[in-house]
């Protein structure tokens, strides 16, 4: 019998970013800034790292940054959450592999909505679940009760959901997500909440937390970021919150994953959390500002753009733009002949996929996204039909 990780692929992110490392494309594949961060923030895990110990912090992360998670949230998205109910994870995916493995029995049903991150379905695997995949589709990503309801039974024990969606930059509204509470309630099943781009959001939109709803105080475990809040990526500062009923099980599987997490990155995450409302508006803003700058240089290159409401990515529709070739072998060519990488849809669905969208990614330079730009132009003269 081969070992359980042999036959996983390997990411779509790793795989097209290491075609732009070998080839010097542009990369608007992987989800990542190519700025370092807000300074202030950076320099506080410099001064933490001489300052403070440098030794295994508590597992469940040092005080104040779970004082921190609570209070932000508090005052962000109204939550009541104390510090008993954080733990602090390295990273967000760190949260849902802990979170998955916790919640799981093998032959334990578990709902999740496609296009999804990456992640999801091999840990769902990977602690024996059975998957039940709720399809959306382009150009709304709009959740149905139809849906829900062929997806949802007596079997579910948990459900999986990412709002801001990525890859689709979309933003679940109230109503999707009553319907989603309704379900898991009814099913007595618990929510997995993957909410990293929670502050990312555009066009006056405001992000809910499905925490917030009635009756999934008890049953939501909400997932963040610090990596995405401040735009620093490598520094894999995530987190768990969830009701005590939850928080034991989740904790014993963050001991035996990572058990910890550097703490001076912790103390600056405490630190970056309680920054003032400005900081978060300015953020957006920026974002915006790139998402526009991208989106209205392929619109004069001829190339159809899906809306984005959240996250760090846009996407093109092949098919609308005049470009009769599939995701994957668009992409390739797009590296190989164009120098830009980009991300096929259809990566992010485990059956019947979504096959003529391209997704990119937004949070760079303006002269990088420039640059990118004059690139597909010259990709879609040279391949529309």
């Amino acid at each position: 019998m081969s070992p359980l990780f042999a036959n996983m692929p390997t990411t779509i992110f790793e795989r097209m970013s290491a075609r732009a490392r070998e080839t010097g494309a542009i990369n608007l594949g992987q989800g990542f800034p190519d700025s370092n961060g807000p300074s202030d923030v950076v320099e506080a895990a410099a001064k933490a790292l001489i300052e403070r110990s440098n030794q295994y912090p508590p597992m469940a992360g040092i005080p104040e940054l779970r004082e921190a998670v609570a209070d932000h949230y508090r005052r962000h998205q109204s939550l009541d959450l104390t510090p008993n109910e954080v733990i602090v994870t390295s990273g967000a995916t760190e949260a849902l592999a802990a979170a998955i493995l916790s919640l799981l029995t093998p032959g334990d049903e578990v709902v999740l909505f496609q296009p999804l991150y990456d992640a999801y379905l091999p840990l769902v695997r990977l602690a024996g679940g059975v998957p039940k995949l709720v399809r959306l589709a382009p150009p709304d990503w709009r959740v149905t009760a139809e849906a829900l309801d062929a997806a949802f039974t007596s079997r579910t024990r948990v459900a999986i959901i990412n709002t801001p969606l990525n890859p689709s930059a979309a933003v679940m509204g109230a109503d999707e997500l009553a319907l989603i509470a309704e379900r898991v309630i009814a099913a007595d099943a618990v929510l997995i909440s993957d909410e990293v781009w929670e502050h990312i959001v555009f066009d006056g939109l405001k992000h809910i937390s499905p925490m917030a709803l009635p009756g999934m105080r008890e049953r939501t475990v909400k997932i963040g970021s610090a990596g995405k809040i401040f735009s620093l990526t490598g520094w894999k500062v995530g987190w768990m919150c969830a009701s005590p009923a939850l928080t034991g099980p989740l904790s014993r599987a963050h001991q035996f994953l990572t058990f910890t997490t550097a703490p001076n990155l912790q103390a600056a995450a405490a630190y970056g959390l309680a920054k003032e409302e400005t900081y978060f508006k300015a953020m957006r803003s920026d974002y915006a500002r790139s998402r526009d700058r991208l989106a209205e240089g392929l619109r004069q290159g001829g190339w159809a753009v899906l809306p984005s409401q959240g996250t760090y990515f846009l996407s093109v529709d092949l098919t609308a733009s005049g470009i009769d070739i599939d995701d994957v072998s668009f992409c390739d060519r797009l590296v190989d002949a164009f120098g830009v990488a980009a991300i096929p849809f259809s990566a992010f669905y485990a059956e019947n996929p979504v096959t003529n969208i391209v997704r990119l990614c937004f949070a760079k330079r303006d002269e990088t996204l420039d640059a990118a730009i004059e690139r597909m132009a010259r990709a879609r003269l040279a391949l529309a039909c």
